[in-house]
């Protein structure tokens, strides 16, 4: 995968992704990446064009895929950006700011649990 590309992205998002992958160690040569005709809402701009994007990192196994936009530029952006995450949530947990958000709510939800038990218990 060549990162030199632009991202129609601000400049600060990508250089933010572009720390990660260095501090993560990740190899972007090694990114297999892939384009497939999307599926879904956008008639002919769908039918006609491929810009859904397919990422796979094979020493991990993992694979993305993103089409939640019309541009593939946007799209190639967004599924890289997911794609780090993954591999930090395998490689680095406690570093994982996404781990962290998932555990938040977590915890968010149990205490809404534990408020409507005592509130509707009989």
């Amino acid at each position: 995968m060549n990162l030199n590309e632009r991202f129609d992205v601000s400049p600060g998002k990508v250089e933010a992704l572009l720390e990660r992958i260095k501090r993560l160690k990740i190899d972007p040569a090694v990114i297999e990446e892939g384009f497939t005709r999307g599926s879904g809402h956008g008639g002919q701009k769908i039918n006609k064009t491929s810009n859904c994007v397919q990422l796979h990192y094979p020493p991990l196994d993992i694979s993305v895929r993103c089409q939640r936009e019309r541009k593939r530029t946007i799209n190639r952006f967004l599924a890289l950006r997911e794609l780090v995450d993954r591999i930090e949530m395998a490689v680095s947990p406690d570093t994982s700011q996404r781990l962290k958000e998932i555990e938040r709510l977590r915890k968010r939800k149990s205490r809404r649990h534990e408020r409507s038990v005592v509130k509707y218990a009989q």
